[in-house]
């Protein structure tokens, strides 16, 4: 009877976290989720379940976490937190491997674990079995990655169904890529919410946002929510209106496997494809940026500095140890005497803290 339980319960967790998908289904039930603030303001919807813990980085950077969710409803709650300032140690450990990769070269490495997913104006469907709307934009992307000199490999493996197990399924994939040392390593998706959520326009031209996703659950959370603010900043100076907002969610997505790992989510499966397509060259440029360009070059001059900084202080400390310890050797003519001078010497420096008092 328990292990009866447990399948029940097991099979209800499934249904909540996926959407299962027919092939060229045209009417598909999404589990998408809306999440509003606490004072029931809303602030975005999501195309998959919301849980307890995920954090959430708005447009204009308010950071939020979820504080409740009610599953029958499919909404949640959240409580600001403040501004969304990016974690320094994570960022400077982000700079220290840009543009690192075994190669010497620009590389970027792709995959859509959700290789069915599509975009219904254009494709017919929310989800084709074959020649996917999504691969289509992740070829726009390649494409304007390498015009701009940045080696781009797209796997096009498949990893249907569309269920839990499709990220189990694309890690394999995800390892490969990662056997070629790319600079990152990218899973394109699009969302599934009403299109007005992604519609946008930069520099007069009509074309989708793009949110990226961070899962929370893995040791390079902190990397990854780096490396997604990044991208948002140098996004939000050069384009703005370009990404929609971070959404940093339960699991890990494989993002475990590379502090260099973002989900980028293209548009919507009711927005128009092309919008989606060109919105890959903004962020082309942008990673370009981010991972080569000018603003990596910041990060890492920064990160540099701090170094720096820390090491001269050890120089510093260290030179100072040698030189009272000179001192005292040559005052008191023998290592025991120099010794105790120190030691009298720190606990006065101290209050008692370091060293002890000698006899006088």
């Amino acid at each position: 009877m328990r292990r009866a339980g447990f399948f029940i319960v097991a099979a209800l967790l499934l249904m909540q976290t996926s959407v299962c998908y027919g092939e060229n289904a045209t009417d598909v039930e999404f589990l998408s989720y809306t999440l509003y603030d606490a004072d029931g303001a809303m602030l975005t919807m999501h195309g998959g379940q919301i849980w307890p813990g995920d954090e959430y980085i708005s447009g204009d950077d308010k950071w939020y976490r979820v504080v409740s969710v009610d599953d029958a409803a499919r909404t949640a709650t959240a409580r600001y937190l403040g501004p969304a300032v990016a974690d320094a140690p994570a960022m400077a450990a982000f700079a220290s491997k840009q543009g690192q990769n075994d190669s010497g070269k620009k590389l970027i490495a792709m995959y859509s674990t959700h290789s069915d997913e599509s975009y219904v104006p254009d494709d017919g469907t929310a989800s084709k079995w074959k020649n996917a709307g999504i691969y289509d934009v992740g070829d726009s992307l390649k494409d304007a990655l390498e015009t701009l000199g940045i080696k781009t490999v797209y796997s096009k493996e498949t990893f249907l169904p569309h269920d839990a197990d499709a990220y189990t399924r694309s890690r394999r994939t995800a390892e490969e890529l990662l056997k070629q040392g790319p600079d990152a390593l990218l899973d394109i998706h699009r969302d599934a919410v009403p299109a007005e959520q992604y519609e946008t326009e930069v520099n007069g031209e009509d074309i989708s946002k793009v949110r990226l996703f961070v899962g929370r659950t893995n040791q390079n959370a902190a990397e990854n929510k780096a490396f997604a603010q990044q991208i948002k900043a140098e996004a939000d100076r050069e384009y703005p209106g370009l990404i929609k907002d971070i959404f940093i969610g339960k699991g890990n997505y494989n993002q475990d496997l590379s502090p260099n790992s973002l989900l980028l989510e293209f548009g919507t499966h009711t927005i128009d494809k092309e919008k989606a397509q060109e919105a890959t060259g903004y962020i082309a440029k942008v990673l370009d940026s981010v991972l080569f360009g000018p603003a990596a070059k910041a990060e890492g001059n920064r990160s540099a500095r701090a170094g720096a900084a820390v090491k001269g202080i050890g120089w510093a400390v260290g030179i100072a140890v040698i030189a009272a310890v000179v001192y005292a050797l040559a005052s008191t003519g023998s290592l025991k005497g120099a010794w105790e001078k120190i030691g009298r010497r720190a606990s006065e420096m101290t209050g008692g803290l370091v060293g002890r008092k000698g006899k006088d």
